[in-house]
């Protein structure tokens, strides 16, 4: 390789030389500041590299600042020890992590009402946030709540910040303890919600768990209002023959009152209802007929939504399906999601508590009772670990 070297009053002009002698096969070595021998004044010299057959005076008019320097091992003779050499591409590289930092921690809502600039130190959270799909108003309001009030003492420290925005989300996240019944109790919990977020499947699990999880011998009855779907009522009798726990299949709202006299022994009752797309008003409201004529028995009306949808669309459900007066929530394919936002942010503006988690189709095991740890570990982690 033969190495060249380039003066200029600045490092542009040292280069543009460099470029205009060489062409665009030269490769820019160092780039450092100098003081010129001849006019004692300070230089930057550019050295670059070529292959030892180009030449450098084909078609060129030679440069009176172009010198080659001459090396026994190959390697650029230092010729000025005080020089300071400027590396660009280092130079660059820090600038372009400077910019990222700071697109980072610039607050930049979709409504652009908010004006809130993110410290260094909260960045990650702040990302967090974001790419769980938390939602951004809410988001806000955290962040700025936070800024404002947790100890200067804590933000040097990222698990402190860790630790205290993990008590946050807990103290924001509705959650519905089990409490389990006493002997002579009962409870009937009817499960609503779209078509394939896994109504059947959780009522599946949970009969499973009142009925042999739990040690307390409770009495466990199912009851289908789904002859919609084909294949619901095979794939719920499937399950409670293997489990050996009665089945009521109900195709009138009339006969709900029979059904559920018959299982009046029952500690627990379970209400599967056909699923429907949230916008078939028609179909909500049928459920609400069978609803109407066991008005006076108290139901726990339990809407089931998946983890793998947008708020938006999780507001959309929660809306049409709210003229059932929906008591809780059960939401269902977390192992199918990486992001948990929507799930504590919709929680929380709806103000309707948790009771099961869904995370996988494993029945009974593939379930989990609602406390707000296990959701903010699915957050912190982006997945849920079974």
């Amino acid at each position: 390789m033969n190495m060249l070297s380039f003066l200029g009053e600045t490092p542009t002009k040292a280069l543009r030389k460099a470029q205009e002698e060489c062409g665009e096969d030269a490769i820019v070595i160092s780039t450092k500041k100098i003081s010129d021998p001849d006019s004692k004044k300070s230089m930057y010299e550019v050295v670059v590299a070529l292959e030892e057959d180009y030449d450098t005076n084909k078609g060129k008019k030679p440069s009176s600042f172009t010198k080659k320097i001459v090396t026994s091992n190959g390697k650029l003779k230092d010729k000025d020890f005080s020089a300071k050499v400027y590396d660009f591409k280092e130079e660059i590289l820090k600038m372009q992590d400077a910019i990222e930092q700071v697109q980072k921690s610039i607050w930049d809502p979709k409504s652009q009402l908010y004006d809130l600039t993110i410290p260094p130190e909260f960045v990650d959270i702040y990302n967090l946030f974001e790419s769980n799909e938390f939602d951004q108003e809410m988001t806000y309001t955290i962040m700025k709540k936070t800024i404002r009030q947790l100890p200067v003492g804590m933000k040097s420290n990222p698990h402190k910040i860790n630790d205290f925005f993990k008590l946050i989300l807990r103290r924001i996240i509705p959650i519905k303890n089990e409490v389990p019944l006493r002997k002579h109790q009962r409870k009937i919990m009817m499960m609503v919600g779209p078509t394939g977020v896994g109504k059947t499947t959780t009522i599946a699990k949970l009969a499973a768990r009142y009925a042999y999880k739990l040690g307390e011998n409770y009495k466990v009855g199912v009851v289908t209002l789904d002859s919609f779907r084909v294949g619901a009522i095979e794939q719920l009798q499937a399950y409670t023959n293997i489990m050996r726990l009665p089945l009521e299949i109900v195709k009138k709202p009339e006969d709900l009152v029979e059904s559920l006299l018959r299982l009046k022994d029952c500690n627990y009752i379970f209400i599967d209802t056909a699923g429907s797309s949230q916008y078939d008003i028609d179909k909500i409201e049928l459920i609400n007929e069978f609803q109407k004529k066991v008005d006076e028995l108290p139901i726990e009306k339990v809407l089931v939504l998946p983890a793998n949808v947008k708020q938006s669309d999780l507001m959309d459900i929660y809306t049409n399906y709210s003229r059932l007066n929906i008591d809780y929530l059960t939401f269902t394919k977390l192992d199918e999601t990486k992001s948990f936002g929507n799930l504590i942010s919709f929680a929380h503006k709806t103000k309707k508590s948790i009771t099961y988690m869904s995370i996988g189709q494993n029945v009974p095991d593939d379930l989990v009772v609602s406390n707000s740890s296990f959701l903010i570990d699915c957050f912190m982690n982006h997945a849920c670990v079974k």
